[in-house]
């Protein structure tokens, strides 16, 4: 009888491999309520409707809410998102792009679409001061090192101009950046091109 039980009783081991695709559905399905949720901070503000956010997501406006109970806790979760994304594809551009210049230049252009919409989170966390410093040191924390590798390899490569840090050139960037979301005169896209340009020996 103490045999026939041990031999009904599923092991962790036999349970293990159902665990696995809900964990990575579940993970998926947060992905994508993120990305969601950013095209629609970008198109109409951080206070866009949650059911545009849920429509964009294809799912309910209660599945919103489960994943995250008040705006701030979607905000927050966004901008890390965000951040993580634009972090792991600094290695991935090195690793694919023809030249570390043309990686930096293409890692550039999704640091700009992060800060468009980054500015509009930072406002909204604003109330929240402590909050949002925890936030920027992250963001610097993990930005900084990536794109500090990427000026490392296009200096190396003799593409870009010795002398220049990853901090001067986040910060030039973001600077070109502040107020572009609320100017339809102003392309900073275009002026972050020009400087990332000049950057070239070319």
């Amino acid at each position: 009888m103490k045999d026939e039980e041990q031999a009904a009783t599923p092991r962790p081991k036999d349970t293990e491999p159902a665990a696995r695709p809900r964990r990575a559905d579940a993970r998926r399905n947060e992905v994508t309520l993120l990305e969601a949720a950013a095209a629609a901070f970008v198109a109409s503000g951080v206070e866009a409707p949650v059911r545009d956010i849920a429509a964009r997501a294809g799912v309910g406006t209660a599945t919103i809410y489960r994943h995250f109970p008040t705006r701030a806790d979607l905000i927050i979760a966004v901008y890390r998102h965000q951040v993580e994304a634009c972090a792991e594809a600094g290695p991935d551009l090195l690793a694919t792009a023809p030249t570390p210049y043309d990686a930096l230049r293409q890692w550039i252009g999704l640091f700009v679409d992060f800060l468009t919409t980054k500015h509009g989170l930072a406002g909204a966390l604003h109330s929240d001061q402590a909050g949002f410093d925890t936030l920027h040191t992250y963001f610097l924390d993990r930005l900084v090192p990536v794109c500090t590798r990427l000026v490392d390899a296009a200096t190396e490569s003799g593409e870009i101009r010795d002398g220049l840090t990853a901090y001067e050139l986040m910060r030039g960037v973001g600077n070109l950046c502040i107020g572009a979301e609320n100017d339809p005169r102003y392309d900073a896209r275009r002026l972050v091109g020009i400087l990332v340009t000049g950057l070239s020996r070319a």
